[in-house]
């Protein structure tokens, strides 16, 4: 994770450069962002991979231009775009432990007052309660994306648990969680690995990228499919209109809530239905109410039993 946030500094702050000046060298380029010379030349090779007409000029006054005829506007990116950008960049600052934010606004020398007003009010925080445990393995997966290495670890699924070897390729965030995305080695298969179910992640030998990785998806185990009806006490309406929408209910003559809506499965049905401590009544489907019934009769037996 730190590369990334580290190499996106740095191609942002190229460009910015590049925009307000003529020309720049590579050893000043170097000596800015505080890297080596070749490093620079693999950002340069990565902004014209991206489609930025840049060319490089040796000898006296030589140095990195944009090329003559596809001079960009210097204004490419309002002021409104750069404040997206950077808002960007401060969400991944949010599950680091450096200030990559604050150090790409202080080598552009950049009046951050200025890009930061109108948009200081509106944070996005990508980190998570278990913050200390995500970070550490976070880190290592983008390390291992960065260069191209194996990944071993122990996954936890919901049927057993296995070892897997697995070429990354993404990392993403989605329904809240961190996802690493690779092809399984001992699958054979692409496959989607939830970060938090990840444990004891190490980094192997090298790999050979393969080729025409296909863009990560969720399977329908992850899209949410199964409708249900259910009644909830008026209690539980500021619940319903944080989770689902003010529009997700109807209110009964009794006061009580008709509420009808889909879920990913029986079992995450099952877990929100307990959670809502006897304050509801599922009415379909008949076999979670069967199985939500089975559920409560063993937990009123073991309390019972004094377990």
């Amino acid at each position: 994770m730190e590369v990334m946030k580290m190499k996106m500094d740095r191609l942002i702050g190229i460009m910015y450069i590049l925009l307000q000046k003529e020309k720049v060298t590579a050893p000043e380029l170097a000596e800015k962002f505080e890297v080596s010379r070749r490093t620079i030349q693999r950002d340069i090779d990565t902004l014209c991979k991206a489609g930025i007409p840049l060319y490089t000029t040796q000898g006296a006054g030589g140095g990195i231009h944009i090329m003559e005829g596809c001079k960009m506007d210097k204004a490419i990116f309002s002021k409104k775009e750069m404040q997206t950008i950077f808002m960007g960049i401060r969400s991944l600052d949010s599950i680091s432990q450096t200030h990559v934010y604050d150090t790409l606004m202080e080598k552009l020398n950049m009046d951050t007052r200025s890009y930061l007003h109108g948009s200081s009010s509106m944070w996005i925080d990508l980190s998570s309660w278990k913050k200390e445990q995500l970070l550490p393995k976070l880190e290592i997966i983008q390390y291992a994306l960065e260069q191209q290495r194996i990944l071993r670890f122990t996954y936890f699924s919901k049927k057993e648990v296995v070892q897997r070897e697995v070429e990354p390729y993404y990392l993403l965030f989605k329904y809240g969680n961190w996802y690493c995305y690779g092809y399984c080695l001992v699958r054979n298969d692409y496959r989607l690995f939830k970060i938090g179910r990840m444990e004891d992640v190490c980094i192997l030998h090298s790999f050979t990228q393969r080729e025409n990785v296909p863009v990560p998806t969720f399977t329908n185990e992850e899209v949410i499919r199964l409708p249900f009806k259910a009644l909830l006490d008026p209690s539980l309406k500021w619940q319903l209109v944080e989770e689902f929408g003010s529009q997700s209910f109807v209110e009964q003559e009794d006061g009580n809530l008709l509420f009808e809506s889909t879920y990913t499965s029986e079992e995450a049905l099952i877990s929100w239905m307990l959670s809502l401590q006897g304050k509801a009544t599922l009415l379909e489907p008949e076999s979670v109410r069967i199985r939500l019934f089975q559920i409560a009769s063993q937990i009123a037996e073991r309390y019972r039993k004094g377990q």
